[in-house]
């Protein structure tokens, strides 16, 4: 009987925060979950390149051993990893590994076909967005399978990168509907962000010069259009990164600078009370999926996305929310104007709430790991 079912291999979950690390950890979260109780043992190993042994990681458990292999040196970091993986491999002989990105696929093909071990890459938006290097597209090609978290994400790329769409199977990300929920606006909140009696917009998103594409600048430039109607309106900014100054900037010269509040970074534990805050979720994006959309939804909050992008997928083909040209502020304007107006059913809080965690609940992603990991549980 083997100790060790499967072999999980990332860059790094706990190092930075993000929409990858998120949904990564769903899928640890949601294997701890559907093995705790199985008829045999299915203890599994997850390799981390940019990890380290201090990280705050609460999916220890009998089923998951983590390796930390962060070094100081980054190709003195590569190469441990890539020994580390060869000894898991050999000793271990896994079922399956599961390749957290496309970075570390090369390497990951070479070591399971000469071992003959199936390999599954999982995808998630801009990294296979564009034409692929020649060793990449072989390594997908050569693939067992392929995850990927939306139908956007999984056509742009195959069709940019002419590979077989029946190789891919949809691992969406889900929402913790306990932790993301229906509640009155936060009042020590509102007053810590002279809140008061504003119609409120919210993004959350990294605010790095590299992810101009969230589109916190085009929700800027809407604002001024946006407080013809609704002269209250101020737009809180939750997150960081070195293009905040760049966008305090934007909205002074926009004459704006008083109704946006720049929040900074705000833990996990800690944002489903700021969606609560809003009377609208904004963010005009290009993203694989947007985990953020369903946190927004789930606490029964409109949403504003990108009309180009996997967020077809949580805001179910523009049945929950709109979706605007992701660079063009005058879309986005009117659609905020319509949002805060609140007369369309998808300002309908509960709806919305139902609606998402009936698609994207994490039991849903439970039930489809099990079948995808072929685990057999108790009858």
């Amino acid at each position: 009987m083997r100790s060790t079912n499967y072999l999980f291999c990332f860059l790094e979950i706990f190092a930075s925060e993000g929409g990858i690390q998120s949904y990564v950890k769903d899928i640890l979260k949601a294997y701890v979950s559907i093995t705790a109780e199985t008829k045999e043992p299915q203890q599994a190993e997850v390799l981390l390149l940019r990890d380290s042994p201090d990280c705050n990681n609460p999916f220890e458990s009998k089923n998951l051993k983590f390796y930390y292999l962060k070094t100081e040196n980054r190709w003195f970091g590569r190469l441990k990893f890539a020994a580390i993986l060869l000894t898991r491999l050999l000793e271990k002989r896994p079922q399956r590994v599961f390749c957290g990105h496309i970075k570390l696929a090369p390497l990951i093909k070479t070591l399971c076909q000469l071992l003959g071990i199936p390999y599954t890459i999982l995808t998630y938006g801009k990294e296979v967005w564009e034409p692929l290097a020649l060793k990449d597209r072989a390594v997908m090609r050569q693939a067992d399978s392929i995850w990927t978290i939306s139908r956007y994400t999984r056509d742009r790329t195959c069709k940019i990168n002419n590979l077989n769409p029946e190789k891919f199977q949809i691992v969406p990300c889900v929402v913790d509907g306990n932790l993301f929920a229906i509640e009155p606006k936060p009042q020590h909140l509102l007053t810590k962000y002279n809140l008061s009696d504003a119609k409120i917009l919210i993004t959350v998103a990294r605010l790095r010069s590299t992810d101009i594409y969230k589109g916190v600048d085009v929700t800027i430039q809407a604002l001024p259009q946006i407080a013809k109607t609704f002269e209250n309106v101020k737009y809180l900014v939750i997150g960081r990164g070195d293009d905040r100054s760049r966008l305090e900037k934007l909205a002074a010269d926009l004459g704006v600078a008083e109704r946006v509040i720049f929040a900074g970074f705000v833990p996990t534990e800690n944002l489903a009370a700021h969606y609560q805050l809003a009377d609208a979720y904004v963010m005009p994006s290009q993203e694989g999926f947007g985990i953020v959309y369903l946190e927004a939804l789930a606490c029964g909050i409109p949403v504003l996305a990108g009309d180009a992008d996997g967020s077809a997928d949580p805001l179910q083909d523009g049945k929950l929310g709109w979706r605007v040209p992701h660079r063009d502020s005058e879309s986005v304007a009117v659609a905020c104007i319509e949002m805060l107006k609140g007369e369309d059913r998808r300002c309908d809080r509960n709806w919305l709430r139902e609606q998402t965690l009936a698609a994207f609940s994490f039991q849903s992603l439970c039930q489809s790991l099990v079948g995808l990991f072929r685990i057999s549980r108790p009858d």
